[in-house]
């Protein structure tokens, strides 16, 4: 059957303004009490038992999947789990424009991951994400760009998993989009719980907590289901040059979602840093 052109264009645009605004439950759940690990580990924890479920013939194929294919789940898991934790603690856009920087670690992952050369469009893709770090990460005290704050670490850790794990996923082109997405639930749920000696709440605590928000945890796992499937779906039937414009439109949604529900305003310095690195994107596109 033929697939409507529209279709994974309309998957892209919906996964993509979904996680633009995802940061706001991990939020509610923070202020409940429910630290940022635990909600990662219970979320995507749900949405690998609901995937699982809908998608029970790919279980196998997953566990049968390459070493390479636990790399790359393990490498968008501390992806995500770095970014959860750095819109918590930092400001949504400014955190999501650091993470935006794939373009730096793309290029030389690539060139050794999948042997591409640099070529002109990557080296100014580079030169434009380099300019809008430095612009964005300015310190008038130090007269130097410096990362200031640990949610700053943290989104620039995020931007360099994903961009792996991006390579990898073009290394692994015989899984399955649903196969894709348990690799990358189950890369999450394990990174996360790895990371719980570092939480310091109790499983009782967190378990408490988690329960007085059911219905938050319960609506964020079935939102990551849908939006894992979503854009693995736009991703694998859509050019990579036009999938990386629709996928933009996270920024201006994060930006407007930003303001409205969290009265955060970006600096002057963020607009032209963001700038560039959107060019940088774009240009990576071509």
């Amino acid at each position: 059957m033929k697939i409507p052109a529209a279709g994974p264009a309309f998957a892209l645009f919906a996964g993509a303004s979904l996680w633009a605004v995802v940061w706001y439950p991990y939020r509610v759940l923070a202020q409940a009490g429910l630290d940022g690990i635990w909600a990662t580990a219970l979320t995507y924890g749900l949405a690998l038992v609901v995937g699982a479920l809908i998608f029970r013939g790919e279980v196998r194929a997953f566990l049968a999947m390459p070493r390479l294919g636990w790399v790359m789940a393990l490498a968008i898991g501390w992806s995500n789990l770095a970014y959860v934790l750095a819109v918590l603690e930092g400001e949504v856009m400014r955190v999501l424009l650091l993470f935006y920087l794939a373009p730096i670690w793309t290029v030389p992952i690539a060139r050794i991951v999948l042997g591409e050369k640099l070529d002109a469009a990557g080296a100014a893709a580079v030169g434009f994400a380099l300019a809008g770090a430095a612009v964005m990460l300015w310190r008038p005290e130090l007269g130097a760009p410096a990362l200031s704050t640990k949610s700053e670490w943290l989104a620039m850790a995020a931007g360099f998993f994903f961009a792996l794990g991006n390579v990898l996923v073009r290394r692994l082109d015989t899984m399955t989009d649903a196969g894709k997405s348990i690799a990358i639930w189950v890369g999450v749920t394990l990174c996360a719980l790895a990371y719980l000696p570092a939480s310091a709440m109790s499983v009782g605590a967190a378990s408490n907590a988690a329960l007085s928000q059911w219905s938050v945890v319960g609506g964020v796992g079935l939102a990551l289901v849908a939006m894992s499937l979503a854009l693995q779906y736009g991703l694998s039937r859509m050019p990579a040059n036009r999938a990386i414009v629709i996928l933009l439109v996270e920024l201006p949604v994060a930006a407007l979602a930003a303001w409205l529900l969290a009265g955060e305003v970006p600096r002057p310095q963020d607009w032209l840093g963001g700038a560039l690195i959107v060019a940088a994107t774009l240009i990576k596109a071509k």
